[in-house]
Order: structure tokens, then C-alpha cells, then sequence
């Protein structure tokens, strides 16, 4: 009887583990140009293995699906450029600057927004870009469009949420409104003095927040004249990276003056977002606390041309978007020259969601290289994450985020305004 049992065990463990075996999720992508590891030479004729929506291996040549089982889902790529999906690390995916935003602040609900948003996050993962980092929206509404997308919900790029919190009266506070609706919008995250930013910190935490998001200096979109100096003190922001980093919270600092730069850098912030006007000390303090620089070129872009065209009507928003907006690529250059880690970043909502790849185009023109470029947006931007272990690359146990292109970019950066093929997490979304 005991043999008898021992030998029905081991037939069910050799039929288990055979119907598991075919009924394996698993898909192998043919790839004629693959660039597994950005800052790397990409390999001709490569297989991507991919299983339970990550890469199981990367193998050379062309394998066959019999190799992997009954049921092997092939994907065709021999003639494209094949890579890890782009990841970009500053999104507003509630919001598109025009010229009705004034209008659509008092119309559409929170529901609204939150609806519109879907919308958005689909065109961003059309285009490309697998993994995005919102800086700032209405936090319910984001964080259930965070969450329904990693359940598949939604169709959308993996989102790590953010939380913005402001000076009363600085960037981020609501503005540009009458009195009694000035009260009624002002978040819960404002706020004044070291003992209030600490509270403001474990409040957006509380709630739900990836990373937190400061505003060291003034900003562009502000509907007031209080310009782009430093608003947050240095006390302020030293409470909130030491708060933040003591939850397990990176801080991404919006700053534009060098003063704001440097004293966001000083009190130990992860990213200095936009970083205009950074000068020799911002440089060194870059290099001397490993901090990454998002520079949002495209957002620069789009408010001078906005500017220009009159489709901004604040007299103080148009006089800052064509002084700061015109230096943000000029000084990149020099910032990016002197060796400061990039992470890619588009400010995506100040420009339309889906054009992000144009910000590698700028990049570009500013005078860094394509392979610089998208390990900025792979690499780079998963170590700033914090997600190195799982994203930016295409190696075993890493998630299958997988985009294609026609051309290579590293032979023209223009490539990735026309994605092919994206896929996240082994699911296949777009495949011309």
C-alpha cells in the first residue's frame, strides 16, 4: 500500500509539473537589434524569454518556441530596434496646460480629473514610456490610477505616486483665485516653519505618497509675481528630506534659482527637478551628494511657445516662461557637460502627455549623446526610483518592459517618437 501511494504521488507531481509546464505564460521575443543594458553595445539576433511577466532569460540567435513548451507565444522584431521600456520621472498625469485651465479648475469635479487622467496615462504607455513619477496631483484620484494600473485595470505605466508640499504662498500653493476659494483649495500639505513641513511630511505618507515632492524655489506657473528665488527656508527643507528619508521616502526638489538648488542639495534632497539656473556650486554639490538632475527641456519648450503665441494670458506666467523656459536647455548643457548624473524627465501635463519622447530630441540638441540619453531614461531612472533591482534593464528576474522601434535611436534619437512595439509586464499593448 505504501508503494502504491509513493508511486500515485510521484505520477500527480509528473502531471502537475507537465500541465504547468504547458500551460506556462510564455512568450519569447525575436529581436534583430537588442540593447539589453543601456551604456552597453546593443547585440544583433537576440531572444528575450519572458514568463510571468518578467525576463526569464536572454538568450543569442533566434530560438524556437518548441524549445519552450506547448502554447510559447512568439513575437516578431527581427527588424527592430528592441529595448528596456523608457521611464520618465516627472509627470503631472492629471492636468495639460491650455488655454481653458483656468476655466477647467472651477468646471470639472476631482471625479473628472481622475477620469481624464485614464486618458493620459494611456497615451504616455502608447508612447513608450512603461514607468512614470508623478510630482503632483490630486492624491486620491492618483493614487487609485497608480493602483489600477498595477492591477490592470487601466491601461497605463507603472506609476510611483508623489505628494507636493509647499510654503503657504510659494509654488504649489494654490493661486491665481478669489479669497474664499483660495481657502476652500489649499491642500493639507502646505506649510510654514520646521514643525509643520515634519507633519506635512507623515501626513502625505499617511495617505499614500511614493516620494515626496518640495518646492524649493518659485515657479514658472505660479499665477503671481513672487519670481523663481528660494521660498522654502533651509530649516524647512532639512526637517522634510530627514522626515521623508526616515520613512523610506525619496524628495525630489523643484528649484530654479541656484540659491534654491543649492540649499535642496545641502539638505540632502535625491533630485533637483528643472535645475535652471545651477552654477559651480550646484555642480559640486551634485557630484558630492550623488544627486540626479531631472531637467525637463520639453516643459521649457512648451511655455516659450506658449508665451509667444498668447495662449498663456497672466502677464507674471508669461514674463517667467520666456526668461526660465528659454535658459533651461542652454543650461543643461553645462550641468550635463560637467559629468551631473541625468535622470529623464519631462513635466509632462505643462506639455501633452504622449509626446514625452521629445524631451530625448532636446537632450539631443543640447548636446548629449543618444546612448547618454536613454540610459537617463532606463538605468538612471530606475536607480532614482529606487527600483534598479526590477527595472531599467532587460536581465533575468527584471520585468518584462519592453519597447521597440523601426530605426535605432543611438543612430537617430528620433526613433522613439514613433514606438512600435510596448510591452509592461509581459502584456503586450501595442504592436504595429
Amino acid at each position: 500500500m505504501k508503494k502504491f501511494l509513493k508511486g500515485a504521488l510521484a505520477a500527480s507531481t509528473i502531471l502537475a509539473g507537465s500541465v504547468g509546464a504547458l500551460a506556462a505564460d510564455i512568450t519569447i521575443i525575436h529581436a534583430g537589434e537588442l540593447l539589453a543594458k543601456p551604456g552597453e553595445a546593443p547585440k544583433k539576433n537576440q531572444t528575450v524569454v519572458v514568463e510571468g511577466g518578467r525576463v526569464k532569460e536572454v538568450r543569442s540567435g533566434f530560438a524556437n518556441a518548441s524549445d519552450f513548451g506547448e502554447g510559447t507565444k512568439v513575437v516578431d522584431l527581427k527588424d527592430s530596434f528592441v529595448m528596456p521600456g523608457l521611464m520618465d520621472m516627472h509627470v503631472h498625469i492629471q492636468m495639460e496646460l491650455g488655454p481653458n485651465n483656468d476655466s477647467e479648475k472651477l468646471r470639472l469635479s476631482k471625479a473628472d480629473v481622475g477620469m481624464q487622467s485614464v486618458g493620459f496615462a494611456r497615451k504616455t504607455l502608447m508612447a513608450g514610456f512603461t514607468s512614470v513619477r508623478d510630482l503632483g496631483n490630486e492624491f486620491t484620484h492618483l493614487y487609485a490610477l497608480r493602483d489600477a494600473t498595477a492591477k490592470g485595470w487601466v491601461h497605463g505605466p507603472r506609476i510611483i505616486g508623489g505628494r507636493m508640499i509647499a510654503a503657504t504662498g510659494g509654488h504649489g500653493d494654490i493661486d491665481g483665485m478669489r479669497h474664499d476659494l483660495l481657502e476652500k483649495y489649499t491642500s493639507n500639505t502646505i506649510c510654514d516653519g520646521a514643525d509643520d513641513c515634519m507633519k506635512a511630511v507623515r501626513k502625505a505618507v499617511k495617505y499614500g505618497a511614493d516620494v515626496i515632492k518640495i518646492t524649493a524655489t518659485g515657479g514658472v506657473l505660479s499665477d503671481t509675481n513672487t519670481g523663481t528665488a528660494q521660498q522654502m527656508t533651509d530649516d524647512e527643507m532639512k526637517v522634510i528630506m530627514d522626515t521623508a528619508h526616515g520613512l523610506g521616502r525619496k524628495v525630489a526638489a523643484h528649484a530654479h534659482a541656484a540659491g534654491g538648488i543649492n540649499a535642496a542639495l545641502r539638505a540632502g534632497v535625491d533630485s533637483i527637478e528643472h535645475g535652471t539656473y545651477a552654477d559651480d556650486e550646484s555642480i559640486r554639490l551634485f557630484k558630492e551628494n550623488g544627486a540626479y538632475m531631472v531637467p525637463t527641456l520639453l516643459a521649457g519648450e512648451t511655455v516659450v511657445r506658449m508665451a509667444k503665441s498668447g495662449a498663456i494670458k497672466s502677464p507674471d506666467i508669461r514674463a517667467k516662461a520666456l526668461r526660465v523656459g528659454a535658459d533651461l536647455i542652454e543650461n543643461f548643457a553645462k550641468v550635463s557637460k560637467a559629468g551631473v548624473k541625468i535622470a529623464y524627465g519631462t513635466d509632462s501635463g505643462v506639455s501633452r502627455h504622449g509626446t514625452n519622447a521629445e524631451e530625448a530630441v532636446l537632450m539631443h540638441q543640447a548636446g548629449m549623446k543618444p546612448m547618454d540619453i536613454l540610459v537617463t531614461a532606463t538605468v538612471n531612472a530606475a536607480d532614482l526610483a529606487n527600483m534598479s533591482d526590477s527595472l531599467g534593464t532587460l536581465e533575468a528576474g527584471k520585468y518584462a518592459d519592453i519597447i521597440a522601434t523601426d530605426g535605432s535611436p543611438l543612430k537617430d534619437i528620433k526613433e522613439l517618437l514613433d514606438v512600435d512595439f510596448v510591452m509592461k509586464d509581459g502584456k503586450v499593448y501595442k504592436n504595429k
